[in-house]
């Protein structure tokens, strides 16, 4: 896939033109990422591990010549991580953060689904409760053919910030299971 005009793709867009999403599986659940934050989708392949590394990261990869960082969304929301399968894939993801630059993250998705055109109108703000998420990594719910798409802050979810200490849910659960979390 090409480059794709860079944008922070967090979610809903003001005005009252449709904005486009990539959708994806994950966990059995179908989220979604504007597109003007993906970059390109690879296929799934080995990955170097770092150590040390937060719990979601699962290694980085070489993507010509660039080092980039895989995240794993399900281990990130504090879930089991899905086995990888033939549809497994990469979604490289550019934001842009504080210090100026871009930043291009890897994703771990359960497999791509299609770009959806979803409007203003047909996106909710995200629930108070109930999602499974912490709030502040879901943009909106956008109701598509009478499913809904949670469609996701892409700034919040991929933010080092928290991550490098470990505190991300992950990090925090088998601590706690084990009796060691404090």
């Amino acid at each position: 896939m090409s480059a794709l005009p860079q944008s922070n793709g967090a979610g809903p867009q003001g005005g009252a033109e449709p904005s486009q999403y990539l959708t994806f599986m994950l966990g059995g659940e179908t989220f979604a990422i504007g597109i003007l934050a993906i970059k390109e989708i690879i296929e799934y392949h080995d990955l170097t591990l770092v150590p040390m590394m937060p719990p979601c990261i699962r290694g980085v990869i070489n993507l010509r010549g660039a080092v980039v960082p895989v995240m794993d969304l399900q281990t990130r929301f504090g879930r089991v991580p899905s086995p990888v399968t033939k549809r497994t894939c990469i979604v490289i993801v550019e934001l842009e953060v504080d210090d100026g630059g871009p930043h291009v993250v890897g994703v771990v998705v359960d497999g791509v689904n299609e770009v959806l055109e979803i409007a203003p109108s047909d996106i909710e703000p995200p629930p108070a409760f109930g999602t499974g998420l912490r709030s502040d990594f879901i943009a909106g719910v956008g109701k598509v053919r009478g499913r809904f798409v949670i469609l996701l802050a892409v700034e919040h979810v991929m933010s080092m910030e928290g991550l490098e200490s470990g505190m991300d849910a992950a990090a925090r659960a088998p601590a706690m299971m084990d009796g060691a979390g404090g």
